[in-house]
């Protein structure tokens, strides 16, 4: 089973990526644990990496694209996978299409996780004061969200327009418990 999760920080798709992964039995792909697993391996591209993010630099579509293609082809995404935070700009996504094609893979769910933004930021601020998260304040939100309408919101689109028959929205603004049914139901009904 191959899902893709879309919707912006504080939505709730990291947790529910976890939750669902277990269920189905795949690996849960966020991005920022790809690339802090890819910085141990030592290899060219994790040099390349290292400095990109050492200079405090967003790694580049180029550089994302090939770390997310060696992985999704690893022997332990053989069960399918859960792609959390990876498409966020129309440049990935169309890599990621043009990939999928190439090594005859089919996109088996997307979700796109709905919420009103103010609640987002009630949500985030919580987890702040909780997790005592330095990169939750106010403004950093602010700005997260921008560039999630700015970049992944035409994403999204993109696969609702194209994937219309394996697209799904979800109300994050559920309880935890009701939203995983949800997903479980969906994927369930969607497995070959």
């Amino acid at each position: 089973m191959k899902i893709i999760f879309f919707g912006p920080p504080g939505s709730g798709k990291g947790t529910q990526a976890k939750l669902l992964a277990n269920e189905l039995n795949i690996l849960h792909l966020s991005t920022g644990d790809i690339l802090r697993e890819k910085l141990s391996d030592g290899d060219s591209l994790s040099i390349k990496l290292k400095e990109v993010m050492s200079s405090g630099n967003l790694v580049s579509d180029e550089i994302l694209n090939q770390i997310i293609a060696n992985k999704l082809m690893s022997e332990e995404c053989g069960n399918g996978f859960i792609l959390d935070g990876y498409p966020r700009t129309i440049s990935q996504s169309d890599f990621l299409v043009s990939f999928f094609k190439s090594n005859s893979l089919i996109l088996d769910v997307i979700f796109n996780f709905k919420i009103d933004f103010k609640l987002v930021e009630e949500r985030i601020m919580l987890r702040s004061k909780q997790e005592q998260r330095s990169d939750d304040n106010i403004n950093v939100i602010k700005t997260r969200l921008d560039k999630f309408i700015e970049e992944t919101y035409p994403v999204s689109k993109f696969f609702s327009e194209n994937y219309s028959q394996n697209f799904f929205t979800i109300d994050a603004s559920q309880e935890v418990s009701k939203i995983q049914k949800e997903l479980i139901n969906i994927t369930k009904k969607g497995q070959k």
